[in-house]
């Protein structure tokens, strides 16, 4: 891999994929909330539902937005199980029902009435001696699923493989945590106006890559990993190879490589019209 070659090229579309190319992507409906403990609740609650086809993705973020008045945090703070927990009750996103959602919000609830924020939350398990943020992320996750779940699914523990599981995932089962690491991109990357780092305790150097579809292909296209398994080895092994090219902000590459993806600019089978014209094309193995 000649890093030198690799940083001209990923610094180029990094550049070029700016907040102008933000749609469409979850990330929009932070940037419509002004506050951030609105955007802390907005960030997990869009980034835990980031799996699908990104149409479906908006309108469920959009829909639990609409319940809440586009006041996340007073509607999470003021949330009753019994009162609101209903007004869920017809929501569904692929995997998870409205249940899941109701109790999520009921989590992050409790995580701020205890911590006063889900970031001062982050913090108890997050230390700058860390490799990266695995460990946090792993207190974090856990953290929030021994909290009180009884109102919805009848049992203060959550046992099973319980919808909020999915929207929860632990890298302690070797999860590559996408949208959880995506989540994290948000609160904790600043530098340039599309992220926002409200966590401004947690480096940015200690991210791990959003590993989805689009990242892992052409990732390794590309030379920055060798491995099969999307799981968390391989974002491990993609954020250390960009750390070769930037170690204070090595995700800052996540946001245009996946918009390559997304906007179909690299796409899944080889396509001489969109690969002659393909930003990254000198660098890529598969053409």
């Amino acid at each position: 891999m000649d890093i030198d070659r690799l940083k001209v090229y990923l610094d180029n579309i990094y550049k070029r994929f700016d907040i102008r190319y933000l749609s469409p992507d979850p990330l929009e409906y932070l940037h419509r909330v002004k506050k951030a403990e609105d955007r802390e609740i907005v960030g997990l609650i869009a980034s835990s539902l980031a799996y699908g086809k990104v149409e479906m993705i908006l309108k469920s973020v959009d829909q639990i937005l609409v319940i809440m008045g586009y006041r996340p945090y007073d509607f999470v703070t003021n949330f009753s199980p019994k009162r609101d927990g209903k007004r869920l009750n017809g929501f569904t996103h692929r995997f998870n029902r409205g249940v899941d959602i109701a109790c999520l919000i009921y989590l992050i609830q409790q995580v701020i009435e205890e911590n006063g924020s889900l970031g001062n939350f982050f913090l108890k398990g997050y230390s700058n001696r860390d490799n990266n943020i695995r460990p946090a992320l792993t207190h974090f996750v856990e953290g929030m699923l021994s909290l009180d779940s009884s109102p919805f699914y009848g049992s203060k523990d959550i046992h099973g493989e319980r919808g909020i599981r999915y929207l929860l995932p632990s890298p302690r089962r070797g999860s590559a945590c996408k949208r959880l690491n995506l989540f994290l991109r948000w609160m904790v990357r600043r530098g340039d106006p599309i992220d926002f780092g409200i966590w401004d305790k947690v480096s940015p150097a200690k991210l791990i890559i959003p590993l989805d579809t689009h990242i892992a292909r052409i990732s390794r296209n590309i030379g920055l990993s060798s491995r099969r398994n999307a799981d968390w080895q391989m974002a491990e092994e993609i954020t250390g190879n960009l750390k070769k090219l930037d170690p204070d902000d090595p995700v800052k590459y996540d946001f245009a490589i996946s918009r390559l993806g997304i906007l179909n600019r690299c796409p899944s089978k080889r396509d001489k019209s969109k690969c002659s014209k393909c930003a990254i094309k000198e660098i890529c193995r598969s053409i």
